[in-house]
């Protein structure tokens, strides 16, 4: 049955009634667009809910396409990103987060297995940017600068692109095809990458190279010391040491009796190397509680299934053959940790060092204008430029996070700020839209629909092989949590507001254009606001 639009008079615009709807209306409804929260989070930039429309609706490339204007590594960060976007996600009120990275990964995947290629850009700019440092932040950089038509050369010290995703993740997280073959795509693109090209003088390079602007990208490889007291006989390694060797033919021999002293994410990887290079024993020694850890929680968690051991509230006093000196912290009245004089002794083959990494600073001697403290080099926030016109820098040489999914966004952020400089203006971000609130969601609309669980690696495999452990979504799994986006915010045509109208003042403008109003009819009822699932109409006061 066809509904009928009710008898109108039209009205000339000029008379008193038109556009009238009485005294009862005091607030009228419009549209609006809202920040969604997961990619507000995003520190890639990357426009989720964007991406996840496409995905939903089954046409993978084109959320691929989507995704990639951002972000060009969706299978590498499928699998290394620590994915805060779920963490704020909406749909968490109701069920369970959705599985942005999941589908994240299953983009990646889908776009290796059937071939998509980046596009070349349509235009060449005649400028030329050096880019130092091919790990995510530089890559990322390069890719965004070529498709705006830049020349750009990258240069690297290490044999491989990859930077720190390739000699500080191990490939039980990162299998190597996967990373060599997102990498290589934006080679593929024009992009010039010189490998085994350590720069040692910054100003004699770019100088000798001509080039128009450089994007600094060298990744914090310095592994940080501290002093124990050893004998002579004491194995200490660092653990980036560990972790780059296993790139090589040659892997570290570590013994049966494994101790790793810190905290973080690159203590917790090595430890579960070192099991699965033979180790029965893995500790790691840690001085604070597991609240205090800064390591991921997930990942404490495997690594405990792997049967890796933490002593938590523990420091390393002396460190001797076969043998360390432990003591006992407790934690004062600030959280930090305070010796007890207790002490106990530890057996240990080898004892890996995992306390933080520190960038090679070198290559900027004699360069002017730079600010650098603590190790770093200090930026403009808003533009990722030093004190040096045309210099600029990012993810681990700056001050920020350390990780994947904040380098890429440097990356990002910097080429479009190189660009904007190079054509002598200024980038003026957009205005962000006020976030959208699970408050503003209408969330009975929603059933339940639990969040897809990926599939891992069985324990015993994971302890002895370097095979991945996380697995991924099927093509229907990946559907169906796309599906579960709310469209927190932003109006996804649903036909709500136009089936509960009771006065038929909603006007379809057609698919992918949504609707207005037609406030000749409109009696500023709600009903549109009540019943929209995604909270994307607003009531503002008639005068507004």
């Amino acid at each position: 049955m066809t509904m009928q639009k009710p008898f109108a008079i039209t009205l000339d615009p000029g008379s008193s009634l038109a556009n009238k709807t009485g005294s009862w209306r005091t607030e009228r409804p419009i549209y609006v667009d809202r920040l969604p929260p997961c990619n507000n989070q995003c520190p890639a930039g990357e426009d989720i809910q964007g991406w996840l429309f496409h995905a939903e609706s089954g046409n993978y490339e084109a959320a691929w396409r989507h995704l990639t204007r951002d972000n060009p590594f969706p299978a590498i960060m499928g699998r290394v990103c620590y994915h805060s976007c779920e963490s704020v996600c909406n749909r968490a009120h109701i069920d369970d987060a959705v599985g942005i990275n999941s589908v994240e990964r299953f983009l990646g995947d889908e776009a290796l297995a059937k071939g998509w290629r980046f596009e070349w850009p349509h235009e060449e700019t005649g400028r030329h940017v050096l880019v130092i440092g091919a790990g995510p932040s530089g890559m990322s950089a390069a890719y965004h600068l070529r498709r705006m038509g830049h020349a750009v050369t990258v240069m690297e010290a290490g044999p491989l692109m990859g930077g720190m995703m390739r000699f500080g993740i191990p490939k039980y997280r990162l299998p190597r095809d996967i990373l060599d073959a997102e990498m290589q795509r934006i080679v593929d693109m024009g992009v010039t990458v010189r490998l085994g090209t350590k720069v040692a003088d910054l100003a004699q390079t770019t100088k000798d190279g001509g080039y128009d602007a450089t994007f600094l990208a060298v990744g914090a490889h310095i592994a940080k010391r501290a002093f124990i007291p050893a004998k002579d006989s004491a194995r200490i390694l660092d653990a980036v040491a560990v972790l780059r060797s296993m790139e090589g033919e040659d892997k570290p021999m570590l013994g049966r009796r494994v101790v790793v002293y810190g905290g973080g994410n690159t203590a917790i990887d090595v430890a579960r190397t070192a099991k699965r290079l033979g180790a029965t024993e893995a500790i790691i020694v840690y001085r604070r509680t597991r609240e205090k850890m800064p390591a991921h929680d997930f990942e404490v968690e495997e690594a405990l299934e792997e049967g890796v051991m933490v002593k938590w509230l523990s420091t390393i006093k002396q460190a001797g053959e076969g043998a360390l000196t432990i003591e006992k912290m407790v934690l004062d009245e600030k959280g930090n940790p305070q010796p007890t004089g207790e002490l106990e002794t530890l057996e240990a083959d080898s004892v890996i060092l995992a306390l933080g990494q520190d960038v090679d600073l070198g290559l900027l001697h004699g360069v002017t204008g730079l600010e650098v403290s603590d190790g770093v080099v200090r930026v403009d926030p808003a533009t990722m430029m030093t004190g040096r016109a045309g210099l600029f820098a990012g993810g681990d040489m700056v001050p920020a996070e350390r990780n994947v999914t904040v380098a890429i966004g440097h990356g990002k952020k910097a080429a479009r700020h190189i660009d904007a400089w190079l054509r002598g203006t200024l980038l003026q971000p957009a205005p962000k839209h006020p976030v959208a609130t699970f408050e503003r969601i209408n969330a009975w609309y929603y059933s339940d629909a639990p969040k897809t669980v990926r599939p891992q690696l069985d324990l015993a495999r994971r302890t002895s092989s370097f095979d991945e452990v996380q697995g991924g979504l099927t093509e229907d799994n990946a559907l169906f949590e796309a599906r579960r986006c709310l469209s927190c915010g932003n109006c996804f045509e649903c036909d709500n507001c136009y089936g509960v109208c009771p006065d038929n003042a909603v006007i379809k403008l057609g698919p992918g254009n949504r609707f207005d109003f037609n406030y000749d009819y409109c009696k500023g009822c709600g009903i549109c606001v009540a019943e929209c699932p995604c909270g994307a109409i607003d009531m503002i006061p008639e005068d507004a």
